[in-house]
């Protein structure tokens, strides 16, 4: 029978040790009766001189769960984002304030990422920061899920990418003066799934826009990469699944989706299913003036659907924009990075999307200065670029990632790198992309606000981005403008003269910034208990919990018998 034991000041090793083997993939509330939780007695030195820096003491002698503030923090991809908005969102749906100001926060979720060691950096740096105010930290994301032993988050409460849908649990214990640590994947019949349920509430970060998942993890073992360590294996979403999500994101006012992945085109070979069949069911639940945007796809996947791809991409309502990261020119370095593709391969994906797609956005990524990487390869690079001028180029210095093969390679001296990055972006800034379309008149779906705060921004049909006057009326609309300048990474517009505001058809107003997706607070009796504020799903699990803190305190009055 598995046991919870409490470690050091209250600190649980390990969640996940509360099922045994057999008990995988049954509901917890079926499971935690199982539980005998005994203490662990510690040595009296221990016990008597804690290390004050290390002691968290809860917040009373009784923690009243679901009446504390919040700050939620993310770093990195749009998965990592999607993720972001549904741990927030079932804090929200069972009673926590989700707050931006994290001063007035009891507690930090910081959400992380692997993919830079800035990133990294960034993320340890706001762990520090949370510390040294006295706050409560949860963390989640890649950095944890690939390095659980990273000395600086040990003694922290962690929650897998896998477990998101946990996150309430962890945040209790934590805020009881805990340390959980809870790892895991979700499997059907031994296979992996894609991971928490679409189907959880989520706070939107844009209220205009959902992110949906659709698979988590990838086929590849690129040799620099960290995140394979974190996400894992292939798992596909269903398709109904994703489909019921996208439908009830537009039946909440939102004009535009986003489908992420760490590999969108490796979508559906782990459950016999392909991308295209995906995307044309999703193509037909978007309603007439709303949009959809594809992500991130490596090449070696997307060359056997390039003649489907490119119907769907010049379908009206989905973006002509596809993400394909080449990473480098060269054959000798890709295949040293294990990209399985070659230069050719990537050169016929955007030639045939080019010839069939008018002005289609192909962006790409690349990584200057891989350990192998030889002033004729990175020659290969600049040729590459040289010859498609891509209009979004991600340039990225090589920064070995702990674990990763290409870490214990030879590095190239740093100098070397950055100036290699150096002629790469000035190549980049050598070339305009817009220049040609001043003067046009162009319609653009209006959905977000620019950094500096002037501007609401909107993207054509190419996902080109578009400065627009910052009127309100304009926002979650179709727009008719005129380009008046054009920059490097945007353009410029004014209003057109017969101004005409078409929102997406059928689409309601979005729900209020921070109102919690797929929670409705008007439930009706069925799936309450009359005079409850939370939904049936939350009150299963708070009456689990509070099982399970019966049965540790009778197993710790019993233990010290």
């Amino acid at each position: 029978m598995p046991e919870v034991e409490l470690l050091g000041e209250g600190a649980i090793d390990d969640i996940e040790d509360i099922f045994s083997k057999t008990s995988e993939g049954i509901p917890r509330e079926k499971v935690r009766k199982h539980v005998v939780a005994r203490a662990r007695k510690q040595r009296a030195s221990k016990r008597n001189a804690p290390e004050a820096s290390q002691v968290q003491h809860p917040l009373a002698d009784s923690v009243i769960p679901g009446t504390q503030n919040i700050y939620v923090k993310t770093w990195g991809c749009a998965h990592n984002s999607s993720d972001g908005e549904y741990m927030a969102g079932q804090l929200a749906a069972y009673g926590y304030t989700i707050t931006e100001d994290k001063d007035s926060a009891h507690l930090w979720l910081l959400n992380s990422c692997t993919v830079k060691n800035p990133a990294e950096d960034h993320f340890r740096n706001e762990i520090t920061k949370a510390k040294e105010q006295g706050k409560y930290v949860v963390i989640s994301g890649c950095v944890p899920q690939g390095a659980p032993r990273a000395s600086y988050i040990q003694g922290l409460s962690v929650i897998g990418v896998h477990q998101i849908d946990r996150v309430v649990e962890v945040v209790e214990e934590t805020l009881k003066g805990n340390a959980v640590r809870l790892f895991g994947q979700k499997k059907e019949a031994g296979k992996k799934l894609g991971g928490a349920a679409l189907s959880l509430p989520k706070i939107r970060r844009n209220p205009l826009i959902e992110i949906i998942a659709i698979n988590t993890g990838c086929l590849n073992a690129c040799t620099y990469c960290k995140t394979k360590h974190a996400r894992g294996e292939l798992g596909s979403y269903p398709i109904e699944q994703i489909v019921n999500r996208a439908k009830q994101s537009f039946e909440e006012g939102v004009v535009e989706i986003w489908l992420t992945s760490e590999d969108l085109g490796a979508y559906g070979i782990d459950i016999g299913v392909t991308l295209p069949q995906l995307l044309w069911q999703l193509v037909e639940t978007i309603p007439d003036g709303a949009m959809m945007r594809l992500g991130m796809t490596n090449p070696p996947y997307i060359l056997e659907h390039l003649e489907e791809m490119a119907k769907i991409l010049k379908h009206p309502r989905v973006y002509s924009f596809l993400h394909v990261p080449v990473q480098s020119g060269s054959d000798a370095v890709l295949g040293d990075m294990k990209r399985e593709y070659c230069r050719a391969d990537f050169m016929h994906v955007v030639d045939f999307l080019k010839e069939r797609v008018p002005n289609i956005t192909v962006a790409t990524d690349i990584i200057c200065g891989f350990p192998t990487e030889t002033e004729e390869d990175f020659d290969e690079t600049m040729t590459l670029v040289e010859k498609y001028h891509f209009p979004s180029l991600f340039i990225n210095q090589f920064f070995p990632r702990p674990g990763t093969p290409a870490a214990k390679m030879e590095r190239i001296p740093p100098p070397q790198v950055k100036k290699r990055s150096k002629q790469l972006t000035e190549l980049f800034h050598s070339y305009q992309t817009y220049g040609n379309q001043v003067g046009q008149t162009q319609t653009v779906l209006v959905t977000e606000i620019s950094h500096d705060g002037n501007y609401f921004v909107g993207h054509n049909k190419h996902y080109d981005q578009v400065l627009v006057p910052k009127e309100t009326e304009l926002i979650g609309k179709c727009v008719d403008v005129v380009i008046v300048e054009a920059g490097k990474h945007f353009m410029k517009a004014e209003l057109a003269t017969d101004l005409k505001l078409r929102r997406p058809e059928n689409v309601p107003p979005p729900l209020v910034h921070g109102k919690v997706s797929g929670f409705d607070e008007q439930v009706s009796s069925s799936n309450r208990i009359k005079g409850s504020e939370h939904p049936i799903w939350v009150r299963m699990a708070v009456g689990a919990l509070l099982v399970g803190l019966f049965i540790r305190c009778v197993g710790t009055y019993m233990g010290y018998l």
